[in-house]
């Protein structure tokens, strides 16, 4: 199964033993660098693409030396060498890294890997960033950790002002229905506990299962048209055709208002603070969603 970066992304706490490993031969190459120098001589590994780009958030970006698969943001992670993915680890790539601290991902670094980094001796921090919440607080801890707690911190205090902006400006909104697609077969979504599902409250909208605890929960088409969503989200990143599927149902309300829209990859597709970026374009798309819903039922 091959899957776009950020859908990938949403998936994985999921698919975690599901997934192939990528093949060796389509990553990118990076040489190793066994004498790769930090500022003060803290040398961090992330074993996930998005705490790659937490540490840089968070002011630390100077004491990485090695990040996993998928890492492409900002830019300088680019430059670092690759450690492997999710579900194996280059133990000789590590070896050669010499990492003082592993950054790993509570949802998505299985257990087992953790386990067994840990009883190599490395010192493995797991960052959790289910909820939007965490996504601060993992900042702070990144700052914490090491030594940047000024920077982190007014990272933090600014993602959570831009999370109260965007609630506030939509409080009032009238609520409507929405339905975010992961992927199309199987056909996977987001529930209640999932960060997206907590933006999309903020936008003023109605995840339609959200009364569904599994992050990245598959679904049934009969269910989604049960509970008739009034919008239809899927990221960039989807393949073309997700949506054209729903052209079977004419009567679904998204497809009566003309309420479809395409989300930004990358930003929607990993906790970190580029979600204010996301949480504009889903805020935007849902109060289009809402003028659609209302000249469509005026016009009946």
């Amino acid at each position: 199964m091959r899957v776009g970066h950020a859908t990938l992304a949403l998936l994985l706490p999921t698919l975690i033993s599901l997934l192939a490993c990528e093949p060796a031969a389509e990553r990118r190459s990076r040489e190793s660098t066994q004498n790769f120098e930090t500022r003060d001589g803290l040398r961090i590994v992330t074993l996930a693409p998005h705490l790659a780009e937490l540490v840089f958030a968070a002011g630390a970006g100077d004491f990485l030396v090695g990040v996993s698969t998928y890492s492409d943001y900002p830019d300088e992670v680019l430059a670092l060498p690759l450690v492997g993915d999710a579900f194996v680890v280059d133990q000789e790539q590590l070896a050669l890294l010499k990492p003082d601290m592993l950054l790993a991902w509570q949802s998505g670094t299985p257990q087992h890997v953790v386990g067994e980094l840990s009883k190599r001796g490395y010192r493995v921090e797991v960052i959790q960033t289910r909820s939007l919440a965490d996504i601060a607080s993992a900042l702070e801890t990144i700052g914490e950790l090491t030594g940047n707690t000024a920077h982190a911190t007014q990272a933090a205090a600014d993602f959570r002002r831009g999370l109260r902006a965007l609630a506030e400006r939509y409080s009032a909104a009238d609520p409507i229905r929405v339905f975010y697609q992961v992927d199309k077969r199987p056909l996977y979504t987001i529930g209640g506990d999932h960060y997206l599902s907590e933006l999309i409250e903020h936008c003023g909208g109605q995840n339609i299962f959200s009364d569904l605890v599994r992050l990245a929960p598959l679904v049934g088409v009969e269910a989604v048209l049960d509970r008739n969503p009034e919008i239809l989200l899927v990221s960039s990143d989807t393949r073309a055709d997700v949506l054209s599927e729903w052209d079977r149902w004419p009567d679904l309300a998204a497809n009566r208002y003309g309420n479809r829209y395409v989300m930004p990859a990358n930003e929607i597709g990993r906790p970190t603070p580029r979600l204010l970026i996301a949480g504009e374009a889903l805020c935007s798309a849902l109060q289009q969603g809402r003028a659609n819903r209302d000249k469509t039922q005026r016009d009946e």
